[in-house]
């Protein structure tokens, strides 16, 4: 009895039924007539239940997702329903979604001959990592009588994790196998002067610069008759195996929402794909997390597997209420990276006077290694500034925004001015801005 429900038609017939005999008791000639339609009414839905349930056949369905989902990316969902019944059928599919998604929209109706298969798509962008509990698929069946329905449940109870964005990583690793970065923003970076890193003497051959030519080589190769006239030259290639982390700040300045994902996990989807560019790049990749107390510290490595392990590091951190302590993230710098290496710092800075009192660190962080710091542009306190101005206080409004729009403005320059690198740049645009401050630097030979 749990899968069986009567449908809207039923009740729409039903209450005109009634509504008829009402009418009947003062019109004696209709009673007749009316008593017939309710008896084949009744017997109409007796006939509908026997073909949904005594009838043989069913529907098949099953849901098809991933093991896991991409935080803050849109994953494809499909549901696949196969019509076992010798008649075609009407369906209505409700899928019991995690809570944390908070939509009432997932019901769809689709019409299946005999023997066919629907497939449903649709997509589900979460915002935040951790388990995410799926219910059943729920589909309800009706005959072509369309007086009754007949409920299936399908995949009760499914849980899936929710890692950080690997299909935005897997989006820039196939873009950047093919050279194509620059579709996403990405852009090509003039390569100044060339790397020292020696690979090879070869043959000298049209189109070579001369300046590569080893003299010394080609003496030597000159004692023997046929090798007197060829020159051979040094052959370059780009520096690797340099190291690169991504330093992860989790205090409270990170918990601000932008688009429904927080800024820490806007910098923990850029890690992953900065990570995964470093690799391709043949660098090494690591990680530190810090809040007021040292985090996850994964040393930079490109071994097989390192990927994956970071990936399981950045799914499991997150914010704290505190204030960040950038004395002790020294420290753990100082301690845990000894090779000079590319910091890549994701943090966020409101004033000036904020970034002042952490300066005395990152000026120390500086002097040891590559550091860039990278923090965000308040995008809603930038779509007020161009909106338009009708009153005093509006005009008062945006004369605050814009003081406040400045002083990030002042956090990169003041910045620059003691040698440090800084990037500001809005939420969305944080793992394209990233890649190209990393490519500069490689293609100026900074790291």
């Amino acid at each position: 009895m749990k899968s069986f429900f009567l449908t809207r038609r039923f009740f729409l017939l039903m209450t005109a039924l009634i509504a008829g005999l009402v009418v009947a008791f003062f019109l004696p000639g209709w009673l007749v007539p009316l008593q017939l339609a309710l008896g084949l009414t009744v017997a109409l839905t007796v006939v509908d239940v026997v073909l949904l349930y005594a009838g043989g056949g069913g529907v098949f369905g099953r849901r098809v997702l991933g093991d896991k989902l991409a935080n803050g990316s849109d994953n494809d969902i499909a549901i696949y329903l196969e019509n076992q019944y010798r008649f075609p059928i009407r369906t209505e599919t409700i899928d019991e979604i995690p809570h944390q998604f908070q939509r009432r929209n997932v019901l769809f109706r689709s019409s299946i001959k005999p023997g066919e298969t629907s497939i449903i798509r649709y997509q589900l962008r979460p915002t935040r990592r951790g388990e995410y509990e799926f219910g059943a698929v729920n589909v309800y069946a009706a005959s072509p009588l369309g007086l009754v329905r007949r409920r299936f449940r399908f995949d009760d109870s499914r849980v899936v994790p929710v890692y950080p964005s690997f299909l935005q990583m897997r989006q820039y690793e196939l873009l950047a196998i093919h050279n194509r970065l620059t579709e996403v923003g990405v852009k090509r970076i003039r390569r100044v002067g060339q790397s020292l890193e020696f690979e090879q003497i070869r043959p000298y051959v049209a189109g070579d610069d001369p300046r590569n030519i080893n003299w010394k080589a080609t003496a030597r190769r000159a004692t023997t008759p046929e090798a007197a006239d060829s020159l051979v030259v040094n052959h370059y290639q780009d520096e690797r195996a340099q190291q690169v982390y991504c330093l992860i700040d989790k205090g409270r300045v990170m918990r601000m929402p932008f688009e429904g994902l927080s800024l820490l996990d806007y910098a923990i989807n850029a890690t992953l794909v900065v990570s995964n560019i470093a690799l391709l790049k043949h660098d090494k990749a690591g990680l530190l997390t810090f809040s007021h107390q040292p985090g996850a510290m994964v040393a930079a490595d490109r071994r097989s597997g390192h990927l994956r392990k970071l990936l399981e590091v950045l799914y499991r951190q997150k914010t704290k209420y505190l204030e960040t302590d950038y004395e002790r993230l020294y420290v753990s710098v100082r301690s845990h990276i000894r090779q000079r290496s590319l910091l890549i710092l994701f943090t966020n800075f409101e004033t000036l006077y904020g970034m002042q009192r952490q300066l005395p660190y990152l000026r120390r962080m500086a002097k040891d290694h590559l550091l860039l710091v990278v923090f965000f542009e308040n995008t809603e306190l930038r779509s007020y500034l161009d909106g338009p101005t009708e009153t005093t206080q509006d005009v008062y409004n945006q004369t605050v925004a814009e003081k406040f729009a400045q002083e990030k403005r002042q956090i990169v320059r003041e910045l620059n001015r003691y040698g440090i690198h800084a990037l500001l740049t809005a939420p969305q645009n944080l793992t394209a801005n990233t890649i190209n401050k990393y490519l500069e630097f490689k293609a100026r030979g900074l790291i």
